[in-house]
């Protein structure tokens, strides 16, 4: 089969074809013909060496996949060949990604996609929409009327997060770095969209809140968005964080009586632990887009696998809104 690889650790340019045996499944696994991936920073710092949980070399990167069920392996029930599947399922140590034309994943990873979108579309949903969803629901235990803020609200993870919120009752704030990114946080529910450049936490803490704070802060930047994060939490709030790289004096949390949280959602893949977990999700996912409660926002400038370099390139350079989304273009 026809693969996109990296054989070192370098930049964008590091990808290149190549032609690989292709995989059968095993017990429990599911073949999928993939027809999208998408782009998401742990992809990048895989890529670049940063975190050392990629696959061996030659190495098929990218977590995201959507596609349609080819071939099961003993005991899958769950789905059919010719099903339309969507996962955060692979790119990661013994578990070839998605930059190919077949992926190996264990079924219980997968679900159905969401019936109201394609396949492109479904493919930037898995990985965002988890970690999102264990940020905001499990480990935020997000509630009606709660005051929100998240952090980069038109991101990958951020955008899902506004979202959900919003699904589940709570008054949203959203930071975003430009004009068009906090028109975009509004249309996706955030009543309160701030300028970080411009205000000072208290400020908008006054402005959004009253003074009394967020009930609920996630995180998805890293510092210094942690420390404001603290200082923009109500007393005995919540905040939640997907940034690992950080130090952290917890004495203003402390202070306030807050809670912390840490969401690493490749946890489960990475330690087979619970896998399960990360389909349902998704069913649930799935659900509320096709009930019109969530929606993925989408880079308008779209990209075959061919062309992996340049979506890595754009992505972090910082300027996309959204998911970058990748089209398989085998011809």
């Amino acid at each position: 089969m026809r693969a996109y690889v990296i054989n070192r650790f370098g930049g964008p340019e590091v990808f290149e074809p190549a032609e690989l045996p292709r995989p059968e499944p095993g017990p429990g696994q599911v073949l999928i013909r993939v027809a999208a991936s998408s782009v998401n920073p742990v992809d990048c710092k895989i890529r670049r060496g940063d975190v050392p949980v990629g696959p061996e070399f030659p190495a098929v990167l990218h977590a995201d996949v959507a596609g349609v069920v080819e071939a099961v392996g003993a005991g899958v029930t769950a789905f059919r060949p010719g099903a339309e599947v969507y996962g955060c399922a692979g790119g990661l140590k013994g578990r070839p990604g998605a930059l190919a034309e077949y992926m190996l994943a264990d079924a219980e990873l997968l679900a159905p996609k969401p019936k109201s979108l394609s396949l492109e579309e479904a493919a930037v949903l898995p990985l965002v929409a988890i970690t999102a969803w264990e940020a905001m629901i499990e480990k935020g235990r997000v509630q009606a009327d709660d005051f929100v803020l998240v952090h980069g609200g038109t991101g990958g993870v951020g955008h899902m997060a506004v979202q959900l919120a919003r699904w589940g009752g709570a008054r949203v704030a959203a930071t975003a770095s430009e004009a068009a990114k906090r028109e975009q946080a509004q249309q996706l529910g955030a009543e309160c969209v701030i300028d970080y450049r411009q205000e000072t936490v208290s400020q908008y803490v006054e402005r959004c809140t009253g003074g009394r704070g967020f009930d609920l802060v996630f995180d998805t930047v890293g510092q210094p968005a942690l420390d404001q994060s603290i200082e923009a939490a109500a007393l005995k709030g919540r905040v939640v964080t997907i940034a690992g790289r950080s130090t952290l004096d917890i004495k203003p949390a402390f202070q306030k009586s807050l809670s912390l949280h840490t969401v690493f959602m490749l946890i489960n893949m990475l330690h087979d632990y619970d896998k399960a977990a990360h389909g349902n999700i998704l069913r649930e996912i799935a659900g509320l887009v096709d009930s019109g409660r969530v929606r993925p926002l989408i880079h308008e400038q779209r990209f075959g696998f061919s062309e992996v370099a340049q979506a890595h390139a754009l992505l972090e350079s910082g300027r996309a809104m959204g998911k970058i989304s990748l089209v398989a273009d085998w011809g």
